[in-house]
């Protein structure tokens, strides 16, 4: 059996364009995912890649930090204050098992950061509910996607 050339590219950027879906709910964690992390979902397919992105999403940043803080004492405490919405810090090269980053960020900063959803609409509100508690001095939102890099 012959395959087109046009199907067999149309096929590769559909493998190539697959994004992993966002679980932001923190009391619907999925398995393989740290306490820190943006859970996403990833292929299981055993395909050998350099790298999978999440789909797009937009989070707020509560605060910028040092890069490597230990941050996970603070982060499970602003955890209770968006218990639908997941609160995630980047660790990534600061622990040695460490595979996930994040796009659209300085990677010299670390940040404390919190889902604010997959449209812009979404996310200007939530941002909204943000900026009226008044605790997070300079909160902006981001556009960004989290990638799962393999070793």
């Amino acid at each position: 059996m012959r395959v087109s050339l046009s199907l067999a590219l149309m096929l590769c950027a559909g493998v190539a364009s697959a994004q992993g879906r966002i679980h932001p709910d923190p009391a619907k964690a999925l398995p393989g995912f740290k306490p820190h992390q943006l859970p996403f979902e990833t292929p299981q397919d055993g395909v050998a890649r350099p790298e999978f992105r999440s789909a797009p999403f937009y989070a707020v940043i509560l605060k910028t930090v040092a890069r490597c803080s230990p941050v996970e004492q603070e982060r499970a405490e602003l955890q209770k204050l968006f218990p639908a919405n997941k609160v995630f810090a980047p660790m990534f090269e600061c622990e040695q098992e460490e595979a996930i980053r994040y796009t659209n960020v300085n990677p010299k900063l670390g940040f404390i950061a919190v889902y604010a959803g997959a449209d812009i609409e979404e996310a200007e509100e939530f941002l909204a509910g943000v900026e009226h508690m008044a605790l997070f001095p300079g909160a902006n939102l981001r556009r960004m996607q989290a990638v799962l890099v393999y070793p």
